[in-house]
């Protein structure tokens, strides 16, 4: 388990509960392991880990392991290791389908915990493996449409994923004029209006704003490096893209039993910005979503928001 930004429940979106999900032992085997060290986490400790939890899975006897696993990681959202021990990770699965989400703290940034073998955790990690009888599709979706308007970064701190020029301009004040908002209104709202995203082979994957320092820098949830090309984005129909790859998903393996749901806070802010909550929770249970809102998604090996 881990803490969070906000759970997802059987009627919608909730705050203060826990979420529990039992998976029956006829259709499924379910393996967990603990990552205590993110910072000691390597390609050997990786392969390992990953080997354990084939054999566990394999022992169980409830279907062969290619084509019927796929993994779900839950990480510490404030360790700012989520890059390099995902994709660690995603080298040892060899293929097996993965996703997750990094812990929350109901938005303070404060302190994030993972919880596994009877304890919680900071600078920690579960990853969860199951192999089932069932189909499964494992996927990602986001509303977010590319503008014309960009920035560079030229000048970061990467491993606190914190950005200090954007345009060779301090960042606070070149997204402030971007957005065209005085850098004293800049929060969470704002941020979730108005993301940043970087395209790598094709694909666009946002990088989201955590906050602004005294000091004019931005803090991001996810990596940045300089010299990287920060597109502004703009919103697309959050709820509409949300159906449309759920219905396409229902179309080919039919109505879901469940929906693990690993959905960006910053999405339930637009959400309720939009007053579109009570929508929001009717998708849900008619798709039967449960999970929970995180600072961080996973999706084969990638970090993304």
């Amino acid at each position: 388990g881990c803490t969070t930004a906000g759970e997802i429940v059987d009627d919608g979106y909730a705050r203060g509960g826990i979420i529990a999900l039992g998976f029956t032992h006829e259709v499924f085997s379910f393996e967990y392991a603990v990552i205590d060290d993110l910072n000691a986490f390597d390609l050997n400790a990786a392969q390992n880990l990953t080997d354990r939890l084939i054999h566990r899975c394999e022992s169980a006897h409830v279907a062969p392991i290619k084509g019927h696993t796929f993994v779900m990681t839950l990480l510490d959202g404030l360790s700012a290791s989520e890059e390099r021990v995902l994709a660690t990770l995603n080298a040892a699965l060899a293929g097996i389908p993965h996703f997750g989400g990094s812990a929350g703290d109901d938005n303070h940034l404060a302190g994030t915990h993972v919880y596994g073998n009877g304890e919680f955790r900071t600078t920690a990690a579960i990853v969860v493996m199951i192999n089932t009888q069932l189909d499964f599709e494992v996927f990602s979706t986001h509303h977010l449409r590319a503008t014309d308007d960009k920035m560079v970064v030229t000048a970061v701190d990467r491993k606190q994923r914190k950005v200090f020029e954007l345009n060779a301009e301090p960042a606070a004040n070149a997204y402030a004029d971007l957005v065209g908002l005085p850098i004293s209104q800049l929060n969470e709202d704002v941020f979730a209006r108005h993301p940043l995203a970087v395209k790598l082979h094709d694909q666009t994957y946002v990088r989201s704003i955590q906050s602004v320092n005294p000091d004019g820098s931005l803090t991001f949830y996810c990596a940045v490096e300089k010299g990287i090309v920060l597109t502004a984005m703009h919103a697309g129909p959050i709820l509409g893209d949300l159906q449309a790859w759920l219905d396409t998903i229902a179309a080919r393996l039919g109505p879901p039993a469940l929906v693990i749901g690993c959905d960006c806070f910053l999405r339930r802010l637009e959400i309720g910005q939009d007053d579109q909550n009570k929508a929001a929770s009717q998708l849900m249970r008619r798709f039967r979503i449960v999970g929970f809102n995180s600072y961080g998604e996973h999706y084969d090996g990638v970090h993304l928001n």
